[in-house]
């Protein structure tokens, strides 16, 4: 899937793989796998990580969170069987500053889905590399 997320906003509440500007941008999530594969990994680590699934596909996914203060977050990914990235995006509805909220988020879901993900090894074999 070659589609683009939406940039960011001008307020910094907002982070994704495809932004320029570095304080906005972080790193696409890398798989080694299919990527059904890859896309069943993300859809568990979203849930994993408290988000409510909205739209899961082989090619996209999108959740929401929802703080203790009842305020919503939007996370879209879009899985890029090409390239073997996924390519992420976490932004709040609402308010200025995120305090470096969905910048974590991101963070959690990348480990989580690592924790997940099949490996290339295992991919290749049937079972987990045991390094």
């Amino acid at each position: 899937m070659s589609e683009n997320l939406p940039p960011c906003p001008e307020s910094p509440n907002c982070v994704s793989s495809q932004e320029t500007r570095p304080e906005r941008r972080v790193a696409p999530i890398a798989f080694a796998c299919p990527a059904g594969e890859a896309a069943m990994a993300l859809r568990k680590a979203v849930e994993a990580t408290r988000g409510l699934l909205v739209v899961s596909n082989e090619e996209e996914l999108r959740a929401q969170y929802r703080s203790r203060l009842g305020f919503v977050d939007d996370v879209r990914c879009i899985v890029d069987a090409s390239s073997g990235l996924i390519h992420i995006r976490s932004a709040s509805r609402l308010g200025w500053w995120d305090l470096g909220v969905n910048r974590r988020r991101v963070e959690r879901i990348r480990r989580e889905f690592a924790r997940i993900a099949p490996s290339a090894d295992q991919t290749a074999t049937g079972k987990k590399d045991a390094k």
